[in-house]
């Protein structure tokens, strides 16, 4: 029995820059990625989509200049929580944190519905099983991700490891014979457009796609979990962003190319589930798509751990600050992970499973709206992050130069702020549904943040010991 004294305090790894990376490039999950949003983007782009990850990608190599400037001096494991709060003070820090862990336990519930359609579809097509509810097959990835974040983070990373490696390896493949075959005659070919900001559903492409880069705040967030985080943290940060961009942006080609410019987009809106299997079929054949098909559930489960990993350090981290119940912020013993939170983020994604499906929810719709409200929160985040690195670095003056401290900051957050706004301008389109819904769901967002700032007041006048540590100031 190991004694209270004998715990770790702290979260406890030895990931290098390679797992770090990859890490990262799991939350957004390359097969999942390229076979279930891309076409997404493309819906809602057409033949601007692979430039599009190319503006995302400069935007955010220009917001990784700051970060990982302020990295440096704030060496907090708390990520934009940490960063929001040295920035903009605690009660910025506190909304941001609500943000954060609303807006990742969300985008990871993309997972178990899309999980959930791809199983069944393998198993009733391929297999001739029997019909079993999406239910189900999504409760079963949430007990088996839980099982997983639960253990120690050398783990997850061993598994997200050598699940990235294959899923690259397919979407190569995917890309090189695209560009071999090419489009059919007269169907616009492999040409590109640049996008402008009153393309329709430009806020939505652009939001689709910045969330593919959300889990490279998993670098900071992780920063008590790796070897030498000076050097590690900072090398890892730009491999990821620059290499998902660039990535992601191929694959978008590889589509274009295949279907032609002047089809895309009405291939991807009227066949946005199967677009990329059907592709592949055509192009490598049915036996090799039974292969892809088992990764792509592999890959599912990979980008859901990861961000499962992500949402429990949030929740750690409150924890440990004592802003939510102590137990949140307990590592346990042996493997020295944020078991406990772990653990609620698995159950509270099970209770969601049983509503939707009581409520006979589709989890084709529910996969896409899940992914898209979580996005435009943790957005929300980052444009808080971006404003808040410029003032603390402008407040804390140190010998970098200029471009790291003052420019980069300035022009990030100008740019995630443009996203941002033309996310709120086509989000009806988002939702589908009422402009009551719309309203809701945008307005409880934003309250999010204010609701921290209030919770963080009356921290201070109540509990202001609790307060001091917002932000993970007192490790």
């Amino acid at each position: 029995m190991v004694e209270v004294a004998d715990r770790p305090r702290r979260l406890q790894g030895n990931m290098g820059v390679g797992e770090l990376v990859m890490s990262v490039l799991a939350f957004s999950a390359p097969l999942t990625t390229v076979a279930g949003f891309v076409p997404v983007l493309l819906m809602f782009s057409g033949n601007t989509g692979p430039a599009i990850y190319i503006v995302a990608t400069v935007i955010l190599v220009i917001f990784s200049v700051g970060f990982t400037a302020m990295g440096r001096i704030v060496p907090n494991p708390g990520g934009f929580y940490a960063f929001v709060t040295q920035g903009l003070g605690r009660p910025a820090g506190l909304g941001g944190a609500f943000l954060a862990t609303f807006g990742y336990a969300i985008i990871g519930f993309f997972a178990p519905p899309f999980f959930a359609i791809t199983v069944q579809s393998y198993v009733q097509n391929n297999l001739n099983g029997p019909h079993i509810a999406w239910g189900w097959y999504a409760l079963a990835i949430v007990a088996a991700t839980t099982a997983l974040a639960y253990r120690r983070i050398d783990l997850s990373a061993k598994v997200l490891t050598a699940v990235m490696v294959l899923e690259v390896l397919i979407v190569i493949i995917f890309d090189v014979v695209s560009f071999l075959k090419g489009s059919p005659a007269g169907a616009g070919g492999a040409s590109l457009s640049l996008p402008w900001v009153t393309d329709s559903n430009i806020g939505l492409a652009l939001l689709f796609v910045v969330g593919n880069f959300f889990g490279f705040e998993a670098t900071v967030i992780f920063r008590e979990e790796v070897k030498d985080p000076e050097k590690t943290i900072p090398r890892a940060t730009y491999l990821a962003v620059a290499g998902i961009g660039v990535f992601y942006a191929i694959a978008a080609w590889a589509y274009v190319t295949y279907a032609g410019a002047a089809k895309v987009q009405g291939d991807a809106k009227a066949n946005l589930g199967g677009m990329f299997g059907d592709a592949l079929t055509d192009l490598v054949g049915r036996t090799f798509v039974d292969i892809v098909t088992v990764l792509l559930m592999t890959s599912i489960l990979a980008s859901m751990l990861s961000i499962h990993n992500v949402a429990a350090r949030y929740l750690y981290s409150l924890g440990t600050d004592g802003v939510v119940p102590a137990p949140m912020g307990k590592v346990h013993a042996r493997h020295g992970s944020p078991h406990v939170a772990a653990s609620l983020i698995g159950a509270l994604w099970a209770i969601g499973i049983g509503i939707f499906v009581a409520l006979g929810s589709d989890p084709n719709v529910l996969y896409a709206r899940a992914s898209g409200i979580g996005s435009f929160a943790v957005l929300l985040l980052l444009f808080a992050a971006g404003i808040a690195v410029f003032a603390y670095l402008r407040r804390n003056p140190t010998n970098q130069s200029a471009w790291k401290t003052t420019v980069a900051p300035v022009l990030a957050a100008v740019g995630i702020g443009v996203v941002a706004v033309l996310a709120v301008i086509n989000y009806s389109d988002l939702l589908g549904g009422s402009g009551f819904v719309t309203s809701f769901c945008l307005v409880f967002t934003f309250a999010l943040f204010v609701i921290g700032m209030v919770v963080a007041r009356v921290l201070r006048d109540r509990r202001p010991e609790v307060y001091q540590r917002i932000g993970r100031q007192e490790l």
